[in-house]
């Protein structure tokens, strides 16, 4: 119970290891507090989901296109058989600009394959100033890991 009253064990190991798997209890609240204490301790929080990440590089820090789904129908001659190119501006772009820490927050990890997570535990390596936590499922208790040790296994 220590760790929810001040969270600095796990601000510790994030500070330590940068990319941090995590498995929270399924009834919730627990992650709630750790953001919140971390929020009190000059983090800037992002939460997002694994589902449709792709590259992380790219989806996070690059400016890249996507294609919009084909709704049928449409003029094959306008913009090719497979749709016009949308640019997306990357999702933390506007957070890395300001010199506080930012710690990206990953719902439903689980789906990400051994070489996502790779790139994201390398992705925190580069950036400094960038933490994240995965989640990697649920648990009985709130318990985190390396990134690196979970890849390990």
């Amino acid at each position: 119970m220590p760790l929810l009253l001040s969270g600095r064990g796990f601000r510790d190991d994030l500070e330590a290891f940068g990319c941090v798997a995590i498995h929270v209890p399924l009834e919730g609240g627990a992650e709630t507090r750790l953001l919140r204490r971390l929020r009190k301790m000059g983090y800037r929080t992002q939460i997002l989901t694994a589902r449709g990440l792709g590259d992380p590089e790219e989806f996070l820090l690059k400016l890249h296109g996507i294609r919009p789904p084909h709704l049928g129908h449409q003029n094959v001659a306008r913009n090719a058989a497979v749709g016009e190119v949308q640019q997306v501006i990357p999702q933390l772009n506007q957070f890395m600009d300001a010199s506080s820490p930012l710690i990206l927050w990953l719902l439903e990890g689980q789906v990400l394959s051994r070489s996502e997570l790779l790139a994201l535990k390398d992705l925190c390596s580069r950036e400094k100033r960038l933490k994240i936590v995965v989640e990697m499922g649920g648990s009985r208790n709130l318990r985190w890991e390396p990134m690196q040790a979970l890849l390990k296994k």
